[in-house]
């Protein structure tokens, strides 16, 4: 079962296509952002907050003046809409949403809320995916715009679940099995709150879609991981022009070795000491889930000194076993020709 439409309330489908097939931000997409908890209104709300709160609904390209924020009673809510419009006009300073989400990362500090941006990493991988992913494509890619808390058993199993629906079923639930081992970093396969996504069970990925509580393994022989470096490949093509082939690895060994890029700011650190010579302390050796090798199928796309060299990457967890991935590091961290 593959639909034609997932993820729905992305908003994917409130967004124009270019012909180069970039999206196009409309008001429409400007009003699913702002349409979030953190920003509407509640029934202690103020009559300014309401007043401005439909005024973006209705216009969400709106300038709204400094003196008629000052007259929300909250303060909060109304530095909440000082962000949300900044980040608006972040968006409609470039001409597609992928141009946009890229200069978000070369300005140097980034003053974006983290969710803000992960709602559009979130619609720029679902166009990246197209309509005939599968369930197992779909829940990979998930990896790209929410935190994974990872769990690695003695038989060196890599299983990845949501780390938000993991905290949220451990605070509805209590320390039962799962709690226990929440504690410890890990997740429990008898739980039934989580099921362990597969190529037999994809059925079940569609029918939750949506409710991200669905495990998954990182494990280089399971589907999953074949379908990441897919995604990686699709990244790549859809915003450099780019053909590359990924693939995962289980060590490097190269004397040659040139260039990496980590995808993740744990990872980055391990290949710069791996780079190095240094070697890796054994705990923190172990948090290196995977390692990747990127080839550019035409070697004249990169820098001339490093042309027909592999690119090293690698994914890997943090202390609290948690994986979040930098998907912007394949845009701006890959030894591209000039131009």
């Amino acid at each position: 079962m593959t639909p034609t439409d997932y993820w729905r309330d992305c908003g994917h489908c409130l967004l124009e296509v270019n012909q180069r097939n970039h999206l196009v931000v409309t008001d429409a997409y400007l009003a699913h952002l702002l349409d979030r908890p953190e920003l509407a209104p509640v029934e202690t709300s103020c009559q300014a907050e309401h007043d401005i709160f439909s005024q973006l609904l209705e216009q969400p390209r709106a300038q709204i003046d400094p003196q008629s924020l000052s007259r929300i009673k909250n303060i909060d809510v109304a530095d909440n809409l000082r962000v949300w419009m900044r980040f608006r006009d972040r968006l409609l300073a470039c001409a597609t949403l992928e141009e946009s989400y890229t200069a978000l990362f070369r300005g140097g500090k980034i003053d974006v809320p983290p969710m803000l941006i992960d709602e559009v990493v979130q619609v720029l991988t679902r166009h990246v995916l197209g309509p005939t992913a599968s369930a197992i494509d779909a829940r990979i890619a998930e990896l790209f715009f929410r935190t994974q808390s990872v769990s690695i058993n003695k038989d060196s199993a890599i299983l990845a679940a949501d780390a938000q629906t993991i905290a949220s079923v451990a605070a509805k639930s209590g320390f039962g099995a799962l709690g226990e081992l929440l504690r410890g970093g890990g997740i429990s396969l008898a739980s039934d709150n989580l099921t362990v996504l597969t190529t037999d069970n994809q059925s079940l990925y569609w029918s939750r879609e949506g409710l991200y509580d669905m495990a998954i393994s990182l494990n280089r022989a399971h589907p999953g991981m074949t379908s990441f470096c897919q995604l990686i490949e699709k990244w790549v093509l859809h915003f450099l022009d780019a053909v590359v082939t990924v693939r995962a690895l289980g060590t490097i060994e190269d004397d040659r070795w040139a260039w990496h890029a980590g995808l993740d700011a744990q990872s980055s650190g391990m290949l710069n000491d791996l780079y190095l010579g240094k070697a890796l302390a054994p705990s923190r050796r172990e948090r290196l889930l995977s390692l990747f090798t990127l080839i550019f199928n035409d070697p004249s796309q990169m820098l001339t000194s490093l042309q027909g060299r592999p690119v090293y990457m690698a994914i890997a967890i943090d202390e609290a076993r948690q994986l979040r991935l930098k998907p912007q590091n394949l845009l701006l961290n890959l030894p591209l020709a000039a131009g």
